[in-house]
């Protein structure tokens, strides 16, 4: 499974502050838990992919162009 595959899993995501002064990403679904564990640079590093990755994914949206109302699902 990639990036563009669709699927009908279903899951939630926190995201805080751990007592060891780590960042948790953690990740459950149906029969499943996944703690990702982040020092405080790594997590800064991953909230910048994560806006690059939202600016990237609002150019494809809006075709390519900058401002304006997102267009709808192609």
């Amino acid at each position: 499974m990639g990036i563009n595959d669709e699927n009908d899993l279903a899951g939630d995501l926190q995201i805080g502050p751990t007592d060891q002064g780590m960042v948790r990403i953690f990740v459950t679904g149906d029969g499943f838990e996944l703690p990702f564990d982040f020092d405080p640079e790594e997590a800064e590093e991953i909230a910048r992919e994560l806006m690059d990755a939202a600016e990237v994914a609002r150019a494809i949206a809006d075709g390519g162009a900058k401002g304006g109302k997102p267009k709808g699902k192609r």
